[in-house]
């Protein structure tokens, strides 16, 4: 995700048929006589100036936020609501991870296309409206972010290493993995009591985004085992781990978060939207010391990404796709970005020169926009997620890594994670 995160989320819509059934229970009313519109987001999504924009341009309007800090309960709340037949907000967020479960639930969201307003041909990048078009035309999810990846660090430990910690400099370390990784034995010998990267499923997750094919193919049969490039990863990652390179801290925990205070690792995989996670976990006393380099082990890749829906629960449907659509379009996300670092999906927005000249103080005056444009570009396809995708890397891998960073050998561990794929696979 959408941490993304963002880290990176996915939001789905209701279909035209629905359109009747959704307003049959009557408009959703603040006790001020306003029509409320509820949505359920996670993470960092950078909406929340935009809310007040839009309120204060639909004084009939209400928003209220339904913010959970991570993806998977965010998700299985989604699940659970949809099979009680309620409870679910009027527009609800869902990461890429779990988008095919709601594509095989299509049947429960708007078409966007029938109940939403016009939109102009080609907004969003053709692999990630793809991803939210049913097999018989149907829109169910208007795209907000993609989450290209670049190389977060921290400049003060890389020069407490005697490594470069320029922009520049740092290119060579980031090239590949293996030159990755090579830089964190230099680094962990030199740095005591710090570690090179935060936890091993961020590092191991970020590298498997990279691959066309991950824990599904095509088919949606599940290839974990027999997948060789998962393996590989796997088999870099721990090794990472067995040499003290890892910081062991879960990612969005309590630990997590102080980290970044307390620069408990130098080296961070940042997607685009994880700028806004380290500036305000790191806080202000830590200004300045983070940078960001355009350059990516093994040439970049994408992860996360989300869109916004509107499921049949709505009882303001038509309302909710209006605001959806709004955050959508190409202004918002690049405002949504200048706040949180959520990456843009929209062509025009991509080439705007609002988000090109952007720059992120807190990193150093990078130009924060125009360093992910380059990254995004060397994005051709976003990796085919299968039923179970997110919940196989947030319940099975990311835990069976979290225990070999306990003292698990990591055989052993492997095994572990293949037998937990394959159940929840089922």
């Amino acid at each position: 995700m959408r941490q993304r995160w963002v880290s990176v989320l996915i939001c789905a819509a209701v279909s035209a048929a629905a359109t009747t059934a959704c307003g049959s229970g009557g408009a959703s009313q603040s006790p001020d006589g306003k029509t409320e519109l509820t949505i359920a987001t996670f993470n960092e999504f950078g909406y929340e100036d935009l809310f007040k924009e839009y309120e204060a341009a639909h004084p009939d309007v209400k928003i209220t936020q339904r913010k959970t800090g991570q993806g998977q309960p965010h998700h299985q709340n989604l699940f659970t609501k949809l099979g009680a037949g309620s409870g679910l907000a009027d527009i609800e967020a869902v990461e890429e991870g779990y988008l095919s479960q709601v594509m095989a639930k299509a049947s429960q969201f708007n078409d966007l296309k029938e109940i939403g307003p016009q939109i102009e041909d080609g907004r969003w990048l053709k692999w990630k409206s793809d991803a939210v078009t049913t097999k018989d035309g149907k829109l169910i999810g208007y795209g907000t972010d993609i989450g290209p990846l670049a190389m977060c660090y921290r400049k003060d430990l890389f020069q407490q290493a005697g490594l470069p910690s320029d922009p520049e400099g740092v290119k060579t370390l980031f090239a590949t993995w293996d030159s990755y990784f090579a830089a964190g034995d230099q680094f962990v010998a030199k740095v005591p009591g710090v570690a090179w990267f935060d936890n091993a499923a961020q590092v191991f997750n970020a590298m498997h985004n990279q691959h066309q094919v991950g824990y599904y193919d095509r088919d949606d049969k599940l290839v974990v085992e027999s997948n060789p490039d998962i393996k590989a990863d796997w088999d870099a990652v721990t090794k990472a781990v067995s040499k003290g390179q890892s910081a062991r801290l879960a990612a969005f925990s309590n630990e997590w978060n102080t980290g970044f205070k307390l620069g408990k690792f130098a080296t961070k995989t940042c997607p685009s939207w994880m700028l806004g996670v380290i500036e305000s976990q790191a806080g202000p006393e830590n200004k300045g010391k983070w940078a960001v380099a355009d350059a990516f082990p093994n040439g970049g890749g994408n992860w996360g990404g989300s869109y916004l829906s509107v499921p049949k629960q709505s009882k303001n449907a038509k309302k909710a796709a209006e605001l959806a659509a709004w955050l959508t379009a190409p202004e918002q996300q690049i405002k949504a970005f200048k706040a949180k670092g959520t990456f843009p999906s929209q062509v025009k927005a991509l080439d705007a020169p609002a988000l090109l000249e952007q720059t992120n103080p807190y990193f150093n005056d990078v130009k924060a926009g125009a360093l992910f444009a380059t990254q995004a570009k060397k994005v051709t396809a976003a990796q085919y997620k299968g039923p179970k995708d997110g919940e196989i890397q947030e319940t099975v891998f990311s835990p069976a890594l979290q225990s070999v960073e306990q003292g698990k050998n990591a055989d052993e561990a492997w095994r572990t994670a293949v037998q937990g794929a394959e159940k929840a696979a089922k």
